[in-house]
């Protein structure tokens, strides 16, 4: 196996790099956005610019290794080794102006991710994980958040971007799940709402209709620093949960128990 050590140094250095660049386009009246698969999945052209940086950085360092980024899909190699790179994380918040957005970059070795880094370029939070090695959130180690009552905790989610086409769009798991904590908060990307699980920043976290990209550093990230990953749907893409493994669990009964009804009411 490659050094981990080493590579993770570059790969955060390349994140901060990415991320500078970045802030200093954020609140372009002039941004170029396009849309993807459906009117609220968008593309700007920092998303592009920020994919191409990491791409040419990795095929540079790492010639032999595949490649999978979302803007460009999958680039294979005969390798044990696979990229997974969010450029832009929180692409919708971006073209708004807002600043929660983050660069997300793991590695992969034979299907398991052994190194992750997360960037935040408005907070400056560089979030690090590799595995075995714990979680590290700019050089300070990270824990998850110790709570085990599910009233007593913040915790965040997210909606597809099919929300307005898919029955199964997280509404009715949010109706559930909000009345029993003390709050729920959407920042509207994924890795930086697993990063702050990892950080103790939010309680626990789900979400459904993820991809690879959006989680496979910030899973690590979650896992290293004590953390629990429950998968709780195998048809809509990548469905996670998130938290201490009490709180976690206790999300998951919530999530079972509105199935349960919705199934008594189509019976």
């Amino acid at each position: 196996m490659i050094d981990l050590i080493a590579t993770i140094d570059k790969i955060a250095k390349l994140a901060l790099e990415v991320g500078a660049m970045q802030k200093a386009n954020l609140g372009r009246v002039d941004l170029l956005v396009d849309k993807k698969s459906t009117a609220i999945d968008l593309v700007t052209e920092i998303d592009k610019k920020s994919e191409k940086m990491i791409l040419a950085f990795i095929q540079q360092q790492f010639p032999d290794h595949a490649i999978l980024a979302e803007e460009s899909g999958r680039l294979d190699k005969e390798s044990k080794y696979l990229w997974v790179i969010d450029p832009l994380d929180g692409t919708t918040n971006y073209s708004q102006g807002l600043p929660i957005f983050a660069v997300s970059i793991a590695l992969q070795y034979q299907q398991e991710t052994v190194l992750g880094v997360i960037y935040a370029p408005a907070t400056d939070q560089l979030f690090t994980a590799i595995k075995g090695k714990g979680a590290f959130l700019n050089g300070e180690s990270l824990q998850v958040a110790a709570k085990t009552d599910l009233g007593d905790c913040v915790l965040s989610t997210g909606f597809p971007y099919d929300v307005a086409l898919h029955p199964d769009n997280n509404v009715s798991y949010f109706d559930r799940i909000l009345l029993k904590t003390r709050a729920v908060r959407r920042f509207g990307a994924a890795a930086y709402d697993l990063a702050c699980v990892a950080a103790g920043k939010f309680d626990g976290y789900w979400e459904l209709q993820l991809s690879l990209w959006d989680v496979a550093a910030a899973i690590l990230l979650i896992e290293e620093a004590g953390g629990k990953v429950i998968y709780f749907r195998d048809d809509r893409g990548i469905s996670i949960i998130a938290g201490n493994p009490t709180i976690a669990e206790k999300i998951h009964a919530e999530i079972k128990a509105v199935d349960q009804e919705k199934t008594a009411a189509d019976c």
